[in-house]
């Protein structure tokens, strides 16, 4: 791809082209249940931008820069009292939205205050998420309507977690179906399962076939492999801008779900699962006898959380203890990885890629044709915002969002892949409406 495609899409910070591209949109930053009224301040890398959070006496969340601008001493020292963070160097204070309402040490400070602010930014929570805009906007962008962002922070479960390496080759993971039949069930033979296991076509077919292409809401594939009875079995799974992703491990009637992979900086990435409670377990985990598959687990083993930059949900296994992988079980073929968690595994090889991966020196092949449609789709619309001033898609209609599903399902042989994909959207079941 190249050099230049290279630093332009895996930098973040400020005047970076997919920065700058990025901030023309709402960032979930963390949970609304991270902050508490009053509560110690947080410090919240975003877009490599070092950034304070917290929760003041009315209950309103801010997020602003970490440096008083008295003298750039951090205000995750401050105190967060009376409507208010106040910093502990000379007693400055500001409001939620970069007020400044004090200035203690100054005299006749009222001549003063009010040619200072605190960079703020504005922040909404929905969903039981922080979401921050940072963009140029006086007034922000309406906040983007994926299905699952839509529900009520009752309905959903919210996984969030630390991944030490670029936000995008984080993210690929997600759009790159072909790695499940190795990475998490490389152990599983079709003898093991039953026909009707979604688990099944994977193992039986490791190297799908593809169709893949640009949408309204960034790019979708559909992956298809030949199942029972004239049907095929099929894997849709989706890229929506930023840098969302949804993917297939559900069925696609009632898999409402998104997953957040949200830059901090160049080198670290919160990746934010948002799933409806409703949703049914995504596939089974045991053998066609009943006995479980080892490697199979879904969960997250956290460190133990700490204030410094990266402290918030961290995983317990990293590379210091590489990822916890079990030699004896990846010999003996009881795990394909050694690894014995879906989640941890996919961190592993990603991190294994070191912090921002070289593009040069991949080859990429027909299976990874979503990776290269996805990297060019980004990169023209973060171009044409720069060079024309072309605003994002889904900024300022993020309805289109709404109708992105991902799943799994089966269709007759001579269905086409666009049409298989309208007739399963056409009967989605919606969480307003789902009883079961």
């Amino acid at each position: 791809m190249g050099e230049s495609a290279f630093f332009e899409l895996t930098g973040v910070g400020p005047g970076t082209l997919m920065g700058e591209f990025m901030r023309q949109y709402w960032i979930p930053a963390g949970l609304s249940a991270e902050l508490r009224a009053d509560g110690d301040p947080m410090r919240l890398p975003l877009l490599g931008e070092k950034l304070i959070a917290f929760r003041d006496s009315s209950g309103r969340a801010a997020v602003m820069d970490q440096r008083c601008p008295h003298r750039c001493a951090s205000l995750f020292l401050g105190r967060n009292e009376d409507d208010g963070i106040r910093c502990v160097y000379h007693g400055w204070k500001f409001s939620a939205d970069g007020t400044c309402v004090d200035m203690p040490n100054v005299p006749n400070q009222a001549e003063f205050r009010d040619k200072i602010r605190a960079k703020a930014y504005p922040v909404v929570e929905r969903a039981g998420l922080l979401w921050v805009y940072m963009g140029p906007r006086q007034t922000p962008p309406p906040l983007p309507q994926l299905e699952v962002t839509m529900l009520d922070e009752s309905e959903l479960v919210l996984e969030p977690v630390l991944r030490d390496c670029n936000w995008l080759q984080a993210l690929e993971g997600d759009i790159d179906t072909s790695h499940f039949g190795f990475l998490h069930v490389g152990h599983v033979q079709p003898d093991d399962l039953s026909p009707a296991s979604p688990l099944y076509n994977t193992v039986t077919n490791r190297a799908p076939a593809y169709h893949t292409t640009t949408t309204d809401w960034g790019t979708s594939y559909g992956a298809h492999r030949p199942a029972d009875d004239d049907t095929t079995y099929w894997r849709f799974a989706n890229f929506i801008f930023p840098f969302w992703t949804q993917q297939p491990q559900g069925r696609f009637e009632r898999h409402v779900h998104a997953r957040a992979w949200v830059p901090l900086d160049d080198h670290h990435t919160l990746f934010i699962n948002v799933a409806w409670k409703g949703m049914a377990r995504a596939v089974s985990t045991e053998t066609v006898d009943g006995r479980p598959i080892e490697g199979m687990k879904l969960r997250h083993a956290y460190a133990e959380r700490t204030t410094d930059w990266f402290g918030r949900w961290r995983l317990a296994h990293g590379e210091a203890d590489d990822w916890g992988i079990d030699r004896a079980a990846q010999r003996e073929n009881r795990i394909y990885t050694g690894i014995d968690d879906i989640h941890l595994q996919d961190q592993a090889v990603t991190e294994s890629m070191g912090p921002v991966t070289d593009f040069d020196f991949e080859h990429l092949t027909v299976s990874d044709q979503m990776i290269a449609t996805t990297r060019r789709r980004l990169l023209g619309a973060a171009r044409a915002l720069r060079d024309e001033g072309t605003v994002p898609p889904g900024v300022d209609d993020p309805e289109l969002f709404r109708e992105a599903r991902s799943g799994f399902f089966t269709a007759p042989n001579d269905v086409d892949w666009r049409d298989a994909y309208a007739a399963s959207a056409a009967t989605m079941e919606r969480p307003g409406a789902i009883t079961g």
